[in-house]
């Protein structure tokens, strides 16, 4: 096993000045620094993780919270590559992360119970019931914490820019010359609320008025309950020209529904979803969505609780807005106006 010494009698220098080197501290030279971390790649050094904690106090350790409702855990597109971005982010930043659970073995222990337990440094909530006990539980608690696209007071919160989002996807939907547009939300959570504000504001700034049935509440991420609201609108005598979907994964219900009722897309009805996930690159025709930016909130979300860990004095909670663009697919017709 390669150690400090090794290096220091490789590079000619004390193991004080390799062990200040390869923390990154600023009374060592960068040529010389990035000599010694050079030798010591090479040589294949690798800390010692519980001598590092000790010297430290930290375990370099994040804990993630990922509670899907839907049960689709890592093969939920959107959330994935949050995740990989925040996991290559504070990777590179000398920290691992391990998700949160309310179990070990055959005990059972609260969120912030098993942060405790597994010493992270801090948590970061991706997914998660914001009223649940134990989720407050946490948020209440002293360990430095980041919140995915929901806002708690003296916490930093970095969120998706719903409200532009949806008012870009409706401006461009309206500009196409449609006037009967029918969206289906997923369930009541802060990014819904904001959202829905959105389309029917939108709506509104055009002279538009939202008939009676044409909101309708699905779950996000499930296509069967899209589906069976893309039933109730196809079967209402003033159907919609265009239906907005709560994410692209979900539109495949409602693709299925349409097609047995014997429509086309967008010869006959025109859609959009919201999340840009691959999937909406590859139907046919291509689906107009709102892409959010996973990587740019996965990397946020890391460097932001990393930045809380390591100057906790200084820190100061804020919440980061990250923007998305529009995917101008083909499955929203240009009606004459």
């Amino acid at each position: 096993m390669v150690t400090l010494k090794d290096i220091s009698e490789s590079c000619k220098v004390s193991v004080a000045t390799v062990s200040k080197a390869l923390n990154g501290q600023s009374d060592v030279g960068e040529e010389t620094s990035r000599r010694i971390r050079k030798v010591a790649s090479e040589l294949g050094y690798l800390p010692n993780a519980s001598a590092r904690a000790l010297k430290t106090n930290r375990s370099h350790s994040i804990g993630v919270l990922f509670v899907d409702k839907t049960g689709t855990g890592l093969r939920h597109e959107y959330f994935s590559g949050i995740l990989d971005s925040l996991k290559v982010e504070a990777e590179s930043r000398g920290y691992d992360i391990t998700f949160i659970s309310n179990s070990i073995g055959r005990n059972t222990m609260s969120y912030a119970g098993h942060a405790r337990y597994r010493r992270f440094d801090g948590v970061i909530i991706a997914s998660a019931d914001f009223k649940d006990p134990q989720v407050l539980e946490l948020v209440d608690s002293a360990i430095p914490l980041v919140v995915l696209d929901y806002v708690f007071d003296s916490r930093t919160a970095v969120v998706s820019d719903n409200v532009s989002g949806m008012e870009e996807l409706t401006e461009y939907i309206i500009a196409q010359g449609h006037r009967r547009i029918a969206f289906i939300h997923g369930e009541d959570t802060t990014v819904t609320q904001k959202r829905l504000a959105s389309f029917i504001k939108t709506c509104a700034m055009h002279g538009i008025s939202i008939p009676d049935g044409f909101i309708r509440q699905a779950l996000y991420h499930d296509p069967k309950s899209s589906g069976l609201a893309t039933r109730e609108l196809l079967g209402l005598a003033e159907k919609p020209t265009c239906i907005i979907y709560p994410d692209d994964f979900s539109y495949i219900g409602g693709m299925n529904e349409i097609e047995k009722h014997g429509l086309n897309v967008p010869g006959d009805i025109s859609v959009a979803g919201y999340d840009g996930i691959l999937l909406s690159k590859v139907l046919r025709p291509r689906l107009t969505t709102f892409e959010q930016n996973a990587e740019e909130i996965g990397k946020t979300a890391a460097a932001k609780l990393i930045e809380n860990i390591e100057n906790p004095k200084t820190y100061i909670p804020e919440t980061v807005s990250v923007k998305g663009h529009l995917i101008e697919g083909e499955s929203v017709k240009a009606l004459s106006l």
